[in-house]
C-alpha cells in the first residue's frame, strides 16, 4: 500500500483515478482548490490545495506521501499558474519532500509542437498544450523524479473499456475511466517509469499494453 498524493483532485480524471487507487489498496490525500468536491471514499482525505501558494505550503500537504499524481486542470482559465508553473511547483514540493515517483497526466503530443496544426482537436487546445510543453520538458530535464507521462487523447465521457493503444497515433478519443486506469496502473509496472506515454482507445487490455512499453 502507497500514500499518494493527487493534485486537482475534484476533477473528472482525479474521480476516477481515486477511486482505482484506493481500490487498489491505497490511501489517498487529494487536493484540490475546492475540497468539498473530491469524492468521498474511506481512505481519502481532501485537503484545499492552491496552486498559486509557495511551494513549502504545497510540500507540507504532501509530506510522508509516496507518490505524487498531477492531474489538476484549469480548463483554460489559468494555464500559467496551474496547468504550467502549479505543476513545476508540485514537482518541486515532492523534490523537497524527498518524494521520488511523479505521474503526469498530459496531452497527446505535448511535447512535439510540430504536431499540433495536425489534428483540428490539438490545434483547438494550443495554449494547453503549450503549458504542458513546459511542464513536461520541466519534469523530464530538470528534476531527479521517477516520472511518467500519461499523455491521451481527447478525453470523453464515455463509459471505460479497459481497452486501449499505446504510443503515436491519429486524432481519437479516450473515455475517461480508462485515461485512469493507466494512471493508476503504471504504479503496478516499472517499466513505465521514465516513460512518456501516448495513448488512445484500441484493443489491448490496459495491464497488457503497460506490460508491453519495452517491446
Amino acid at each position: 500500500m502507497s500514500k499518494i498524493f493527487v493534485a486537482g483532485g475534484s476533477g473528472r480524471v482525479a474521480t476516477e483515478l481515486i477511486k482505482d487507487l484506493v481500490s487498489d489498496g491505497n490511501q489517498v490525500v487529494a487536493g484540490a482548490r475546492r475540497p468539498e468536491k473530491i469524492t468521498n471514499l474511506e481512505g481519502v482525505s481532501a485537503v484545499k490545495l492552491d496552486l498559486h501558494a509557495e511551494v513549502n505550503e504545497i510540500a507540507k500537504l504532501m509530506n510522508d506521501c509516496d507518490v505524487v499524481y498531477f492531474v489538476a486542470g484549469s480548463r483554460g482559465n489559468d494555464l500559467l499558474q496551474t496547468d504550467a508553473f502549479g505543476a513545476v511547483k508540485t514537482m518541486m514540493a515532492a523534490e523537497k519532500d524527498g518524494i521520488k515517483r511523479y505521474v503526469m497526466l498530459s496531452s497527446m503530443y505535448a511535447l512535439q509542437p510540430e504536431m499540433w496544426t495536425k489534428y483540428k482537436a490539438l490545434a483547438e487546445i494550443t495554449d494547453y498544450n503549450i503549458a504542458k510543453f513546459f511542464a513536461d520538458n520541466y519534469l523530464i530535464h530538470n528534476t531527479d523524479l521517477a516520472y511518467t507521462i500519461v499523455q491521451p487523447a481527447t478525453l470523453t465521457e464515455e463509459p471505460g473499456t479497459g481497452l486501449v493503444t499505446l504510443g503515436a497515433g491519429g486524432d481519437t478519443t479516450n473515455p475517461i475511466p480508462d485515461v485512469a486506469k493507466v494512471l493508476a496502473n503504471t504504479l503496478k509496472h516499472e517499466n513505465t517509469i521514465g516513460k512518456v506515454i501516448m495513448m488512445r482507445s484500441g484493443k489491448t487490455p490496459i495491464d497488457d499494453a503497460l506490460s508491453n512499453l519495452n517491446d
